[in-house]
């Protein structure tokens, strides 16, 4: 547990969150251009992770992103996800901190 969540915040959170640094590509806005990212969490519910120019909070968000087998337990698993963002906040680096709740996903196929 950070030191800043407080036992408010963890209430909120009904699903299990896994400290992963995947790469992660995004689409948002009103271009449909991937960016890259990182992620600094994930859930089954949600998804935080840092991008180089802000993405206002309410906005739709497309992101895909590749499950380890650490998390799957079996294998590697690509994932398309759809969502809105729920916060925006500083992160390190000049980067941008955002968190976004998935609305929707599905399963890719290997290409």
């Amino acid at each position: 547990m950070r030191m800043a969540e407080t036992q408010q915040d963890n209430d909120k959170r009904a699903t299990r969150r896994f400290a992963l640094r995947l790469p992660v590509t995004v689409r948002y806005g009103d271009d449909s251009n991937e960016h890259s990212a990182q992620t600094r969490d994930v859930s089954a519910r949600g998804i935080c992770f840092f991008v180089d120019s802000g993405i206002q909070a309410g906005s739709p968000i497309d992101f895909t992103l590749t499950l380890p087998p650490e998390i799957t337990l079996t294998e590697s698993i690509r994932v398309r996800c759809r969502g809105r963002v729920v916060r925006v906040e500083s992160g390190a680096n000049n980067k941008m901190a955002v968190a976004a709740v998935i609305d929707e996903y599905e399963f890719l196929a290997d290409a």
